[in-house]
């Protein structure tokens, strides 16, 4: 294993990512006040609780699941893709360095942007509503797997992506209305019958709902499934990175 490449593709990624800190920054925090706005004073107020909770304190984790979400896939696939747009990838295919040393340096730095997010929204959070995590080891795991999941996920959108407009593409089209159907902002036990069966064919809702369970000690699913889900979605990305990278697939194009 080649920690040094490994290391200079982390540092490379993080340093762009503290040259925009504050926007980095404020960005998450400004999104999730008017989140709270909007869905916990307006809708709160006409919806006090759910499932026993209150309604601004049951929307953070959807919060969180939501931004953490979108931006790894964002950061892991510009991050590669930008190499590929302007040439440089070709010097690191060139190099001494595996596919595995270069996924792990690309998807490290974008899991750990994603969750510097999460922990900002998380300290949000505790401004506007009381919060407490019954389960604070569980929530650290199902953020830290989440953040690796959708990073891989990012970078194979960055490999796939033969421009910016298809590097947005699905997180756009598939990943943020997945995100807002999955259970984010309400119960799935609040849809009638039916809905909640096609909902359980949305991956995202194992996810949230076992990040929603750390919190809470609540959840749509058992959290086992959640667990089952997350770690079959990680397993499927890396098969498929390293399938690329074994035939070379929109990389060597």
């Amino acid at each position: 294993m080649n920690y040094q490449a490994i290391k200079s593709i982390y540092i490379f990624e993080m340093e762009r990512f503290f040259r925009t800190l504050t926007q980095s920054f404020i960005s998450p925090v400004i999104s999730t006040a008017l989140y709270f706005v909007v869905f916990g004073t307006a809708i709160g107020s006409r919806m006090e609780s759910v499932e026993g909770i209150g309604y601004g304190a049951f929307i953070v984790p959807g919060l969180i699941m939501l931004s953490v979400m979108t931006q790894a896939t964002a950061n892991a696939s510009f991050g590669i893709y930008f190499p590929k747009f302007i040439g440089t990838i070709y010097e690191l295919l060139s190099a001494p360095v595996s596919f595995l040393e270069i996924t792990v340096g690309y998807v490290g730095a974008a899991a750990t942007k994603a969750m510097f997010i999460g922990v900002v929204i998380l300290a949000t959070s505790f401004l506007f509503v009381d919060l407490s995590i019954q389960h604070p080891f569980a929530m650290i795991a199902f953020l830290t797997l989440t953040c690796l999941s959708f990073s891989l996920l990012g970078f194979i959108i960055g490999i796939w992506a033969g421009n910016f407009e298809q590097l947005q593409l699905i997180p756009l089209l598939i990943i943020t209305p997945l995100v807002f159907l999955g259970g984010s902002f309400y119960s799935v036990t609040m849809l009638p019958p039916v809905w909640q069966t096609i909902t359980m064919f949305n991956p995202v809702v194992y996810l949230i709902s076992g990040f929603r369970w750390s919190f809470f000690g609540t959840a749509d699913v058992p959290i086992g499934l959640s667990l089952m889900a997350i770690l079959l979605f990680t397993a499927l990305c890396v098969g498929i990175i390293a399938w690329i990278f074994k035939t070379g697939w929109r990389i060597r194009q």
